[in-house]
């Protein structure tokens, strides 16, 4: 309806309405936000006292009658008087109160906007001055975005628009409210531009049950909730360390902990949970979690008690325990500085934002064995794929349920929404992609909570874009003028319309358009038969206690044409002219049903002009628009990783359950890594020591300073989390048993703000490890027991070594205890093993691999002097231990040889034995030119290729088929690694040959220049850079002879480009690697 037909104007057409809000979107600088409530996390932390303090203020104030200071600056109709009136009603929130071209701060909240907001201070620094901040109409969202990612809350006051008299204070009245849980505010989108806004913050709650813990999670935006039950303490502190929470309840059952006192969190298990919280922001809750918690949400934003949050809590039975917050720091799930991060290694580096969110979501919370195994499967065919694949459009769930919900999407977000429907059609269309459709249904399921069936989802995508291609188009229309009626503000229909207008395809809507004409006219016809008779009442009465006032005016904030008027309507009926409509009229509303202030009217005729639309419509869909573009998150991702894993030498592994109901062919107990490295090194560049890891039971490990023990731990950790995930994993090959729990102790520091040693740390860490584990479990532990005296510490070790081995749980401990292996312990699930050291030029080196045995050499005078200590020092200490060894028995040390570390080939990259037809797209003579390029790049090489095996330049006939890559495609991640040469095909029928080793990265930096975002890119996949090369001159000069027009023609007097000084036997053993991959 111009969100009236056209943002305003529907009318009497019944059927123009479904099609109504897809008219809309307008650029509004000046557009007033309405309603959305907001908290302040951070200023949140002694609510009572400040609310009890104003309010006590208030009331000293009231019987006062005004605030007065000597400067008098809060007297009664001055604009600080009116600002600390609405800050009592709101005195948690930052106050920005409209003023004239400038929203403005003052005091406490001004400094906030300074600090916060990057806003300059008004009226300089002067030290008599109250402090004021405030920014300009147009920066509002920016300002807003600021703020709620700082965890504060905002208030919005706004100004009533309109004529006012001269030397009247305009009224102001709170248009809305930002907070971190919604941070999008009504009214800011804009018809010329993508509409961003920070992600929403949950409401979290944490109880205590006979489970273990419960963390419950609700979303206001998306009226969704979780509750996890059953949780470790350490994993309800890792989820609140990477959780940005709007805020946080604390239930009653917490205070009831294992030691029985009073005091939660002082002695016995919840320390660790007291340690996060304390000196945060909370509340206490009692009553049911779920319940309570769902209350307060409802009472935080302002929502009707009837409104239903939906469930979308995945069960933990069958899923691995989350990560523990030890585990994800150490091996970089969660950025620490000094530790390698995992997420920058398992994807390419342009592939953050939601791609990476969901990798890192994964990897905190593993899923379980079936989910994991289609997120393998769904890997597994990315890597074969030879067609091109599409660009994967990703919006946030959020932002597309709040902007439908507003109904505030502009042309822009509906061409969005398209591509992604149209993205999820392609794949269903082609039989490559549509397997990794199916595949990934399972994931995208988990992580909405709903259940879609894939032709159903097809089905659907196919209804919604047909639906919105009816309507939106993004070339211009010359022959749609902006509507004008006498009666009406011109600004109105200019505000309306001037967005969509140029926007529709009229030759689809051709009626409807029609209907905005007559729904326009209607509402002409309206306000001339309701509002003009009390105009003209209006003009004819005078009063003596002062003239009525009246007109029709343009509600720019709230999209409408009202009547605004004083002392018209009469003191005695006398049925004159005028009083008919004066009895119609109603107070105007805004589109949140609040009412706007005294002096606006409107009438049920007029307001069923100003009626919203297709967002309604899609507002209906939106489980299956939520669903779409998580899907197509997780597809970007795990194409991203794939490809990026492909190129740094990973390899998909094989997990098998660990679940005793399952009979499967792999030992459920047993862990194999051959060739692994760490996660952080790139094999390719051959600085990567390539390890075999046997694990049938645990490891006592041992090893110099500097031997790669900790590297190992890492690596291991690393390899076993992304393979049950169901990601690739730094190895030649890998066997993985689908853990139910992963868990690495790396180093312990101290915590003087808890008044914990490093060793009492360390001890609390590990007990929760060893309560946990069960003989499902993987354990690493790096230098048990370094922080505390020799002997003592040896035996706790060795206690803590005999209890994983009654367990039967996979792992590795690493020590430098070697008293350890002096003690009488009972193991019969445990083997030594050992970091390999060397003698080279008559001194002990580390080779990085390992063996059996055990090292009692540490290498510590050497680490010591190799990091710069004195060699005083380092002299005296060895005269130290050697007149400590004289007393004692000189332990040997073991001196192995470095093993063999195998690495198999690479198992992706086989050659496809067919290529899928790409959708059919109309025909043409961009088409036909397309066709002819692909005919003939086809003939000159097969050509070229079979000449070159017919002079024995290589071993056998190459088959070579043309991929095409569409404007919004790109090539699969099949292609790295590998030598191609490509054609670009401009749309000025012009080309581009080029050759790469990396078609992604090169035809990404070929989109980025003029007239190349709409070109199709040809390519084929041709043995060895070599050939490539050649092929690649060769198409130079004989493409213009075809008649074809070349961009790069002068490439083609390199006549000697890319031939091979090499022997035919090199060009043919470089060829058989390639065929091998």
């Amino acid at each position: 309806m111009q969100r009236l037909l056209a943002s305003s104007l529907v009318a009497a057409t019944p059927r123009w309405l479904p099609l109504a809000d897809s008219f809309i979107r307008r650029h509004r600088p000046r557009s007033s936000p309405l309603p959305m409530l907001l908290f302040d996390r951070r200023s949140y932390s002694k609510p009572r006292k400040v609310s009890r303090g104003i309010s006590m203020m208030s009331r000293k104030a009231s019987k006062q009658g005004e605030y007065c200071n000597e400067n008098m600056l809060l007297k009664d109709g001055t604009l600080n008087m009116e600002m600390l009136q609405f800050k009592l009603k709101f005195p948690r929130e930052v106050l920005l109160c409209r003023v004239g071209d400038f929203y403005e701060a003052v005091g406490f909240d001004a400094c906030i906007l300074v600090e916060h907001a990057g806003l300059n201070p008004f009226g300089g620094l002067r030290s008599d001055s109250i402090p004021k901040a405030g920014c300009p109409i147009v920066n509002l969202r920016q300002t807003l975005d600021d703020l709620t990612r700082c965890g504060y809350s905002v208030c919005i006051v706004e100004e009533i628009q309109g004529p006012t008299q001269a030397r009247v204070r305009k009224s102001r009245f709170i248009s809305g409210h930002a907070h971190p849980g919604s941070p999008y505010v009504f009214g800011l989108a804009e018809a010329e531009y993508d509409v961003e806004f920070p992600d929403p913050m949950p409401v979290v709650g944490i109880s205590r049950s006979a489970k273990g813990y419960c963390l419950i999670s609700v979303l206001e935006t998306m009226k969704t909730y979780s509750a996890e039950d059953g949780l470790t303490e350490e994993a309800v502190v890792t989820k609140l360390r990477i959780c940005r929470y709007h805020h946080l309840y604390l239930h009653s059952s917490l205070r009831n902990n294992s030691s029985g006192t009073s005091r939660w969190g002082e002695f016995g298990e919840g320390g660790l949970l007291w340690g996060e919280c304390n000196g945060k922001s909370y509340e206490w809750f009692d009553g049911s979690p779920i319940e309570e918690l769902l209350c307060k949400v409802r009472e935080i934003y302002g929502l009707d008690e009837k409104t239903i949050f939906r469930n979308v809590t995945v069960s933990l039975e069958g899923r691995p325990q989350p990560l523990y917050l030890g585990t994800a720091t150490q091996i970089g799930v969660i950025p620490t500085e000094g530790i390698p991060s995992l997420i920058k290694m398992v994807l390419p580096s342009n592939c953050g934002g939601l791609p990476s969110t969901y990798i890192r979501d994964l990897l905190l919370n593993p899923p379980s064995f079936d989910v994991a195994s289609s997120v393998q499967d769904a890997c597994r065919l990315m890597g074969t794929v030879t067609c091109s694949i599409p660009e994967f459009t990703c919006i946030s769930a959020a932002k597309l349920v709040k902007l439908l919900e507003s109904k505030e999407v502009n042309h822009i977000e509906f061409c969005r929404i398209k591509n992604v429907l149209d993205e999820i059609m392609l794949m269903s269309r082609n039989s490559e992609l549509s397997a990794i459709l199916n595949k990934l249904l399972v994931p995208a399921s988990v992580v909405t909570g709903l259940k879609v069936e894939a032709d159903m989802l097809v089905n659907e995508c196919s209804v919604i874009s047909q639906r919105i291609s009816e309507v939106i188009s993004l070339g211009a229309e010359s022959d749609q003028a902006i509507t004008s009626f006498e009666y009406i503000p011109k600004e109105f229909f200019n505000d309306m319309e001037s967005s969509w207008k140029g926007r529709v395809k009229r030759i689809h809507a051709e009626e409807e358009f029609g209907n905005v004409d007559i729904a326009a006219e209607a509402l002409s016809t309206a306000i001339t038969e309701d509002f003009l008779p009390i105009i003209s009442r209006i003009k004819s009465v005078i009063s003596s206690n002062g003239s009525p006032k009246g007109e029709i005016c343009y509600a720019k904030e709230h999209e409408a044409v009202w009547f605004k008027g004083k002392r018209f309507i009469p003191n005695v009926w006398a049925n004159t002219a005028g009083e008919q409509q004066i009895k119609q009229l109603k107070p105007a509303i805004d589109s949140k049903g609040r009412k706007v202030g005294e002096e606006w009217f409107t009438t049920v005729k007029v307001e069923n002009a100003l009626t919203r639309g297709l967002s309604s419509e899609l507002q209906a869909k939106i489980n299956i628009l939520v669903f779409c573009s998580t899907l197509l998150i997780i597809a970007k991702a795990l194409f991203g990783h794939v490809s990026e894993a492909r190129r740094r030498g990973w390899m998909l592994p094989t997990i098998s359950s660990l679940s005793k109901d399952c009979n499967v062919e792999e030992s459920s107990s047993e862990m194999d890594l051959l060739g692994l490295f760490p996660y952080w090194l790139d094999i390719n560049q051959g600085n990567a020591i390539l390890n075999d890891v046997h694990m049938h039971s645990l490891f006592v490990l041992t090893g110099p300073n500097g031997g790669g023990k900790s590297s190992l731990l890492r690596s291991v950790c690393a390899a076993a989390l992304l393979g049950i995930c169901g990601l690739m994993v730094p190895a030649g090959s890998a066997v993985i048993p689908h853990f139910d729990s992963i868990m690495l102790h790396m180093k312990a520091y101290d915590s003087p703000a808890d008044g914990k040693s490093s060793f009492q740390i360390e001890m609390s860490e590990i007990r929760s490890l060893v309560s946990r584990a069960t003989d499902r479990s993987l354990v690493l532990i790096d230098e048990i027991c370094r922080g505390t005296e020799t002997a003592k510490g040896t035996c706790i070790a060795g206690s803590i070594i005999e209890r994983l081995d009654n367990v039967g749980c996979l792992g590795i401990i690493s020590t430098h205890l070697h008293g350890i292996f002096d003690l009488p312990l009972t193991l019969s699930n445990t083997d030594f093993k050992a970091m390999g050291t060397e003698v080279i030029d008559g001194c002990i080196q580390p080779t990085w691999r390992l063996k059996d045995g055990i090292c009692r050499e540490s290498l510590a005078f050497q680490t010591a002097r190799r990091e710069g200590m004195p060699d005083l020092i380092i002299r005296r200490a060895e005269e130290l231990y050697l007149a400590m060894s004289t007393n004692k028995q000189t332990a040997s040390t073991v001196h192995g040889e470095p093993s063999k570390a195998s690495s198999s080939a690479n198992g992706f990259g086989d050659k496809p034995d067919s290529l899928s037809n790409r959708l059919e797209l109309p025909h043409g003579s961009f088409e036909v030119l397309q066709k002819e390029v692909e005919s003939t790049v086809l003939m000159i090489c097969k050509k070229k290729l079979l000449d070159l095996y017919n002079k024995q330049n290589i071993p056998e006939i190459v088959e070579v088929a043309c991929v095409s890559v569409g404007a919004r495609e790109q090539p699969p991640p099949s292609t790295v690694g590998r030598s191609s040469i490509y054609v670009i095909i401009r749309r000025d029928n012009k080309l581009y040959i080029g050759q790469t080793d990396d078609l992604v990265g090169r035809l990404r930096a070929h989109r980025l220049k003029e007239g190349m975002q709409d070109a199709t890119i040809l390519y084929m996949v041709v043995p060895g850079k070599s050939i490539a090369c050649q092929l690649e001159t060769l198409l130079i000069n004989q493409l213009p002879l075809k008649g074809f027009k070349l961009m790069n023609k002068a490439d083609g007097k390199h006549r000697n480009f890319g031939i091979s000084i090499s022997s035919g036997e090199s060009i043919a053993a470089h060829l058989t690697n390639q065929l091998k991959l």
